[in-house]
């Protein structure tokens, strides 16, 4: 066999003063075995590859460093399981697809794949361990536990850009995840005009998308979702072909389709398998290069579903065998188990395909989600097809979820969810490590929403927060200390140039820790103004600097200056350390009424506006007062409004309305609720609603609303009858 011999000068300004290089890579192999320390990587290599080596592959290791020179002692030697230049290794490499086996010695690296990809991670593993100038002498055996891993931009929200979409390919293959699904619900051409081809500008994207995935080793799934008004005839049948057919054009070669957050006749079981069964006769067969098709079904989750489910029953005695269909657990947001993992796979007779709605913040639009990856069982690689994330709409911040899941999913049992996290972060912004990890702790839980899925904050000062709520002089200081350290790592993050696309999600957070952290330190301030016996104007001024900086959190989250397309506000530290701080305001301001007779408001809240609902989906949705108007968040999936059930949002002081309007995704909705206002006299008034168009889905409010002032504004289920509809948009003006 002819061989290609080629060298590549590695970067000459690297640091030599890291530590063993495994560690540094991303995911965690399965099997190292250890040699005798580290040495500094060479200067330069030699590539010794087969002449039909994979040309992504072979560009890997250009792009590690660019500049080639003269051939070298050290050698780097490539190939697959059938090629002779790693013969002498072959019985090393494991018997699982993607699996590679790497040895460093200090003549060169081998590195042997099963398969084209698995070489490519081999390559992968040796760029991330000498990423900080140094190699390991080991031999490394690794393989991942699931065939498919990868994330799916899949959210409610503004999509990702097209720079976001390449940088996140670049990520995948650096961390050995296979697969990306495009399918973001706001691309009306995956969904709302789903008939319809992409304009030629788009579509050009979409096949630069394809071609940097298959640059970085990443299946490129594009998703089709027809639910919303598909017709069971031929005619959108081979719409869906046609649809799929232009696509394939394109360069794609992995599809999905899918039928989530709808209802009616788009959600009927047997019809979705009738058509993904008749894509698979006439578009997949005919091909032969299409990987098989991924379905996302109606009833996606098990709550939404019951032990003898006929929608269930349906896909899985009509699907043919091959198509996967996708599942997110005992919930919409929940953490994957063993037992709900069987009681799926008994019903779709197939290995359930996840899709985990983490982290994902479409429906917390609030919070920015940077905590570690864990809650899910690691005994379940056997159980399941393939595993990807649905990721928040900001592509970059997202990251530090990702790692984490690729290192999940390549290595369960061998999975550290602290450990990971910490690469993750360091990953991420490396000269700004220690500053995105402060933050980070504070931006971990989702706070309350309806899905009920929540996370740890800060757990490293839980009792801190708790002695220090108690009015500990000890726990006070050190809660000092922290409040100190958040506003210090905000300043740093903002301050800091080495990943402005990082810096840019993460800024109207930023600016708001820094107004948490500082009223952190003045409410322990409050305290040493007690303890230390200052004057009573000094406490005075203390505590209305604390009201105003209350004030500010909240001007922040409804100033538009500050907020991204679709978000809903900048919440952070609101399980742990805000209410912490809170208990500790109230204990000093008692405190300062006993002792001076006073009767200073104990609450620093500024809260002018509240959710009431015996509709545990809207009970929890987030609301910002966004100028003259009043807006709440979408909800994404179907809301079950039961009979005589309400939504209600309740006003700390009577507010003056212009009007309102909200959208439940129907025409002629109206029809099935009624709308009232409490005025300042406590007496309830009833509202017109209507419909401007027959095909208007937007409810109006009657002339009657306009200019009134309210205590209370309340929407009914009057039908008689449980109601499914969405709840795209609810506004108030003001």
């Amino acid at each position: 066999m002819k061989k290609i011999f080629f060298s590549i000068a590695l970067l000459g300004s690297l640091s030599f003063s890291a530590q063993a290089q495994v560690s540094l890579v991303n995911p965690v192999p399965h099997s190292v075995t250890a040699q005798n320390g580290v040495f500094a990587a060479p200067g330069e290599w030699q590539v010794v590859a087969p002449k039909n080596a994979p040309a992504f592959v072979l560009e890997a290791l250009k792009e590690a460093s660019p500049a080639q020179v003269s051939k070298s002692t050290f050698t780097v030697t490539l190939g697959t399981a059938s090629d002779k230049t790693v013969a002498k290794v072959k019985k090393f490499i494991p018997k699982k697809a993607e699996g590679y086996y790497l040895s460093v010695t200090d003549n060169g690296v081998v590195i042997a794949g099963r398969d084209a990809r698995g070489l490519y991670y081999g390559v992968q593993t040796l760029l991330g361990m000498m990423h900080e100038g140094q190699l390991e002498r080991c031999q490394i055996s690794d393989y991942p536990d699931v065939a498919f891993r990868g994330s799916i931009e899949g959210f409610y929200g503004q999509p990702w850009s097209h720079e976001h979409r390449l940088r996140q390919l670049d990520f995948y293959g650096k961390n050995k995840m296979n697969v990306y699904i495009y399918g973001p619900k706001d691309d009306p051409y995956h969904r709302d005009h789903w008939r319809d081809a992409y304009p030629a500008e788009e579509a050009a994207k979409i096949k630069e998308l394809n071609e940097r995935a298959k640059l970085r080793g990443v299946n490129f799934y594009w998703a089709i979702h027809p639910g919303l008004d598909i017709q069971w005839n031929d005619e959108d049948r081979q719409n869906v072909v046609n649809k799929l057919e232009k696509m394939y054009d394109l360069g794609i070669r992995s599809f999905c389709v899918f039928f989530d957050d709808i209802w009616g006749e788009g959600a009927k079981g047997e019809n979705q398998a009738a058509l993904l069964n008749y894509v698979d006769d006439v578009f997949v067969k005919k091909h032969g290069d299409v990987s098989p098709l991924v379905l996302c079904p109606t009833e996606y989750n098990r709550a939404w579903s019951s032990d003898n489910s006929a929608y269930l029953k349906a896909l899985g005695e009509g699907l043919h065998p091959g198509i996967e269909v996708m599942w997110t657990g005992n919930s919409v947001v929940h953490c994957i188990y063993n037992e709900g993992m069987q009681w799926i796979n008994d019903r779709i007779k197939r290995k359930a395909y996840i899709w985990w709605n983490y982290p994902v913040s479409d429906f917390v639009r609030d919070h920015m989600l940077l905590g570690p990856v864990y809650g899910n069982d690691t005994d379940i690689a056997d159980m399941l097809s393939g595993f990807v994330s649905n990721p928040m709409q900001y592509a970059e911040s997202s990251k530090v979820g990702l790692y984490s899941i690729a290192d999940y999913t390549w290595n369960m049992e061998g999975y550290k969810d602290m450990e990971s996290w910490e690469k993750a972060i360091k990953d991420l912004l490396p000269s700004e490590a220690s500053a995105l990890r402060t933050f980070a702790t504070y931006n971990e839980d989702l706070g309350k929403n309806g899905h009920g899925f929540r996370r740890d904050e800060n757990h490293e000062i839980a009792k801190i927060c708790e002695l220090a709520s108690q009015g500990d002089p000890h726990a006070v200081l050190e809660l000092n200390a922290n409040s100190t350290a958040l506003g210090a790592a905000a300043d740093r993050l903002l301050q800091s140039k080495k990943n402005p696309w990082l810096i840019d999600e993460l800024r109207p957070w930023l600016v708001q820790a820094k107004v948490v952290a500082k009223y952190g330190q003045t409410v322990c301030a409050m305290k040493s103004a007690l303890d230390y016996h200052w004057s009573n104007d000094q406490f005075v001024d203390l505590y209305n600097e604390a009201k105003a900086l209350k004030k500010e959190m909240y001007d922040n989250e409804n100033d538009p200056a500050q907020l991204h397309p679709y978000q809903t506000g900048t919440k952070l530290a609101t399980l742990r350390f805000l209410p912490a701080l809170n208990k500790l305001f109230a204990l000093q301001v008692n405190r300062y009424n006993v002792k001076n007779g006073t009767a200073l408001e104990p609450s620093s809240d500024y809260t002018p506006f509240h959710i009431e609902s015996t509709v545990p989906q809207l009970a929890q949705l987030p609301l910002v007062a966004n100028g003259s108007e009043l807006k709440v968040t979408p909800s994404n999936e179907v809301i079950k409004w039961a009979p005589d059930s309400y939504f209600m949002i309740t006003c700390e002081k009577p507010t003056k309305v212009a009007g309102m309007d909200f959208n439940f995704g129907q025409a002629g909705s109206a029809a099935d609720y009624s709308f009232e206002i409490q005025l300042e006299n406590g007496e309830w008034l009833p509202v017109e609603l209507l419909h401007y168009g027959a095909d208007d889905p937007v409810i109006h409010t009657g002339n009657e609303l306009g200019g009134k002032v309210v205590k209370a504004l309340r929407v009914k289920n009057v039908s008689g009858k449980e109601l499914q509809y969405y709840f795209r948009s609810f506004r108030i003006s003001r």
